[in-house]
């Protein structure tokens, strides 16, 4: 059973999807939350990530998706007029939830939460990266369908409230996305919508989720800043031999 999402105040879009499954309804939400943006923010003007800030989150990432990084590379460049950041091609992922800063948790609790995620033996599943909308402070994929991506949020709480960890937002507050680059000034939105809205006759991308991973993340700053990690654990997910066809949209 999915968790159901609600309306949060913290959360982009802070309304949730009438529909977490229904792709076309996921990519049409998400492209009528961004396109009612009027002005962008600095992304990295986040409080909490202070120079030298390290914390443990759970993230899917994706380090042979070609397909993936292939299509965020020629978006970037339709973009890079804009002057954003762009996600390096071995940076790209999606935030699941946060643990806690690597001062709140100690070693053993780590180790005691990614076993208990992989004595859960969840499901692998398969969802796709929809061209494109965007956030206050990103450009960035709709991914659909979100029941799976819920579920395992939910997943991961729990795991880390019986771990005795911080944790992060709450499951009614998730909003799955994938970003592909970075608003890295405040900016008026339009000249951004209008620019991304080129690109949503794209098709998705599929992407099959086969393990999730525990990471310690940290922000590099420089000529293009970023976020990197450090994989503390990947938890294989259990494979399954059911995996739906994408049909119509979801294969563009």
């Amino acid at each position: 059973m999915t968790p159901e999402l609600d309306v949060f105040p913290g959360a982009f879009p802070h309304h949730p999807p009438a529909d977490l499954d229904d792709h076309d309804l996921l990519v049409d939400h998400d492209w009528r939350a961004f396109s009612a943006v009027k002005q962008m923010t600095n992304h990295w003007a986040r409080p909490g990530w202070s120079e030298g800030s390290r914390a443990y989150y759970w993230m899917l990432t994706f380090p042979h998706a070609e397909d993936l990084t292939g299509r965020a590379r020629y978006c970037q460049d339709a973009l890079a007029h804009l002057g954003m950041d762009p996600v390096p091609a071995d940076g790209l992922h999606v935030t699941l939830t946060r643990v806690g800063s690597t001062d709140a948790v100690s070693t053993d609790q780590l180790h005691l939460l990614a076993d208990l995620v992989e004595e859960l033996a969840l499901t692998s599943f398969e969802i796709a990266a929809h061209p494109m909308a965007g956030s206050r402070g990103a450009v960035r994929f709709t991914l659909a369908p979100w029941s799976p991506l819920v579920r395992l949020h939910a997943a991961l709480s729990e795991a880390g409230r019986r771990a005795g960890v911080p944790g992060g937002k709450p499951t009614i507050a998730f909003r799955p996305h994938l970003g592909v680059q970075y608003s890295n000034r405040e900016r008026p939105a339009a000249p951004v919508v209008e620019s991304v809205a080129r690109l949503r006759t794209l098709g998705p991308v599929s992407l099959e989720i086969n393990s999730v991973e525990l990471v310690e993340l940290r922000r590099t700053t420089g000529p293009v800043p970023a976020y990197r990690w450090r994989v503390v654990r990947s938890v294989p997910l259990r494979p399954r031999s059911d995996l739906p066809v994408l049909s119509g949209r979801q294969r563009g």
